[in-house]
Parts: structure tokens; C-alpha cells; sequence
């Protein structure tokens, strides 16, 4: 076994060449430092990833903006390795957000890191590393790649769960997996820790906040983002038996589970708080209802990927997070006509269509699939009446 975040390839056992792509955040920038210290040819990569860089959320983002790639060369500057800045915009504009819009047009609710991971970072990106002759691409990410002596891959969660961040990662392949460095993901050591090591390392992103919330939506609102590209529609917000008690600008704006910001003006007849249950962009209508009303027992899940082998037909018992700092649930799972299958072992609330599953078998990620469909928990008649 070979160790953990180090890919196999045509230089296995030997000096990699490494593209370390380098946000301007300080997880990327020592990520870069350890490969190189390690004693790979490390070369640094900065995506531009918007037409116009301005536009995207400034300050301490370590993710998209000028000052991010000013940091990100200052970083390379200081490792000592060759720092380019790579135009894949348009590539971003297609893949990330214009599905991160469609999918809340259509009332489903995306994970837009996630499918950077997919299409960007580990696709477009690895991609044109491979056709330039790199063996590997490097990143910041708390996850760990292990080879086993016969060639088989496994990503696994990092060794410090607090940090870890194999779920943004489940959509990765074998063949990606193949090329993928987190030389992050066997630390375990605390942020601090990590900001510690850029200080010694005389790298100037060592006190920059971490990056948070959506990189291409410059002031962190995400309803007047949508609403500039979807436009505003009043609709109706109705209780479960139909009855309007109040309105919206666009069923866009909301997601399941949701309960600020409602806007309702008819108070629930027991005084309880009111969540959203289901969005209906078809009639542009929004349900809520009590928490207990959110209780999923299973759901259906499209275009499963695994992470390395395909697991066994059949149902098996695994873990599954639903949210990038959700926890681990029990489940059953199982392929059935090409879709993801899971049934919980207790019912779990704030499930929406259009979020990732991500099934574990102990650290190991077996794979991922995009939530189509829901089973909700009978309720009593009474309790809906």
C-alpha cells in the first residue's frame, strides 16, 4: 500500500510531475509546499474561473477573486515552483453555475463545490494536465487517496474528521482517483496547526480566513442572484391542505427544511414553527408544514458514480452524509435499474432533491448520486387534517 494521497501513474515510485492547484487559500498553498518538499516537480495553477474576476466575492475568499491569484503567486513565489494562471471561465460559467441555476429553477436544491470538484478541478483540469504530461493534480482538500499492492484505489475520509471533506470528493472516479494528490488528508492536526506550518514556511495566506458560502455570488445572496438570472413570479405559499397563508417572489428561493425568511402571516393553529416541505416550480407554489411532516424514510438517487469498484449487487448496509457538515447515518443501499436506492434506519429530516448522497463503508467512500425523489414517514390523518 502505497501512502496515503499519493497517486499511481506511469512514475509510480518515483519523482511525480504534480499540478498543485493553488485557490490563494492556505490549505492549497501548503498542500503545494508539502508535494514539493516531498520531492515532486510541482508546478502551481490558479483557475480563473469568471470573466470578470471583480465580480466575484472579494475579501478573505481563497477561492476566485484577483487578490486570490496575486496570493496564490506569492505563495508558489515563496515554495519556489512555476506559478501559471489557467482561463477555464467559460468551462465554469457551463458546468457550475449555470447547473447551479437550473437545478433551482427546477426546485432542486445543488451543491455547486461539489460539481467544481466534478467537472472543474477533476475533469477540465486534470485533463489538461494529463495532455501536458503531469502524473497528478494536487489539492487542498482533507481527504485521503490509499493504492493497494494489486492497483486498487480507495478514497477515504481524512484522518481529522472535523475537517474532513471526502464528500465534496465523492463524485470523483477510479480514473480520477488515479491522478488525484491530497497530501492534507493524513494530517492530523488541527486549522491552527496548518496555519502554523504556512508561518514557518514564510507564506503570507498563513492568517487568511478560510473560504465560505458560494464563490461566483459576490455579496452571499443567493435569492437576489437567482432572481436577477429567473426573474421574480409571485406564487402561492400554502399549508398541507392547500390553504394560501401567505406569498413569494419566486419558488427558487426556497429549500426543503427551510424556516427563516418566509415571510408567512397566518400563524400555525399550534403555534409551532412552519418548515418547507415542497416546492412546486411547475405552479410556482410553495408547501410548508410542522418539522415532523420533513421525516424521510428513503429516497431515490440518479446517476450514481463510485469511487473506485463497483459495489456488489444487491442491499447492503453502509453510511451516508447528506450534507457537506452533515453527519453519518445508518442506511441500506442498492442499485436497482441504473438508480440509487437507500432506505434509512431512522427517518431524517431536511432531505432535498438535488443534493448529493454519499454512501461510506466505514472511512472508505464507496461513490455518490444526485437525490431525485423522496419517501416521506406517514403521518396520522389527524395530524394533516
Amino acid at each position: 500500500m502505497t501512502f496515503p494521497g499519493a497517486p499511481t501513474g506511469p512514475r509510480d515510485g518515483s519523482r511525480l510531475r504534480v499540478l498543485a492547484a493553488m485557490s490563494g487559500g492556505v490549505d492549497s498553498a501548503v498542500a503545494a509546499a508539502r508535494a514539493a518538499e516531498a520531492g515532486h516537480d510541482v508546478t502551481g495553477v490558479h483557475l480563473a474561473l469568471s470573466a470578470n474576476p471583480q465580480s466575484f466575492r472579494t475579501g478573505a475568499r481563497g477561492c476566485c477573486t484577483i487578490e486570490d491569484s496575486r496570493d496564490a503567486r506569492r505563495a508558489a513565489d515563496v515554495i519556489g515552483i512555476p506559478f501559471y494562471v489557467w482561463d477555464l471561465a467559460e468551462r465554469f460559467r457551463e458546468d457550475v453555475v449555470e447547473d447551479f441555476v437550473s437545478e433551482y429553477a427546477a426546485g432542486r436544491t445543488p451543491n455547486p463545490c461539489l460539481r467544481c470538484n466534478e467537472k472543474i478541478k477533476f475533469a477540465a483540469l486534470l485533463d489538461k494536465a494529463l495532455a501536458l504530461g503531469f502524473d497528478a493534480v494536487c489539492t487542498g482538500h482533507y481527504a485521503t487517496v490509499v493504492t493497494h499492492g494489486d492497483g486498487r484505489r480507495e478514497l477515504h475520509r481524512a484522518s481529522d474528521a472535523a475537517k474532513d471533506q471526502s464528500y465534496v470528493l465523492g463524485v470523483l472516479d477510479d480514473r480520477q482517483l488515479a491522478h488525484a494528490m491530497f497530501p492534507l488528508g493524513d494530517t492530523l492536526t488541527t486549522k491552527d496547526e496548518i496555519r502554523a506550518e504556512a508561518e514557518r514556511r514564510g507564506l503570507a495566506v498563513a492568517r487568511k480566513p478560510d473560504s465560505h458560502d458560494i464563490c461566483f455570488i459576490a455579496d452571499g445572496d443567493t435569492q437576489g442572484f437567482l432572481a436577477k438570472r429567473l426573474g421574480t413570479a409571485e406564487g402561492a405559499i400554502v399549508d398541507e391542505d392547500g390553504t394560501r397563508v401567505g406569498s413569494h417572489e419566486g419558488a427558487y428561493g426556497f429549500t426543503i427544511g427551510q424556516r427563516k425568511g418566509l415571510r408567512i402571516g397566518t400563524p400555525a393553529p399550534d403555534g409551532k414553527p412552519r418548515y418547507v416541505l415542497d416546492i412546486s416550480p411547475v405552479d410556482n407554489t410553495v408547501t410548508v408544514g410542522p418539522a415532523e411532516a420533513l421525516d424521510v424514510t428513503g429516497l431515490t438517487a440518479i446517476r450514481p458514480r463510485w469511487c473506485g469498484d463497483v459495489p456488489p449487487a444487491g442491499e447492503a448496509a453502509y453510511t451516508a452524509q447528506l450534507r457537506a457538515h452533515g453527519e453519518d447515518v445508518p442506511v441500506r443501499a442498492e442499485v436497482v435499474d441504473g438508480e440509487l436506492r437507500v432506505r434509512f434506519a431512522q427517518p431524517v429530516r431536511g432531505v432535498a432533491p438535488g443534493q448529493a448522497v454519499v454512501l461510506y463503508d466505514g472511512t472508505q467512500v464507496v461513490g455518490s448520486a444526485t437525490i431525485a425523489t423522496t419517501e416521506r414517514r406517514e403521518r396520522p390523518a389527524a395530524a394533516h387534517a
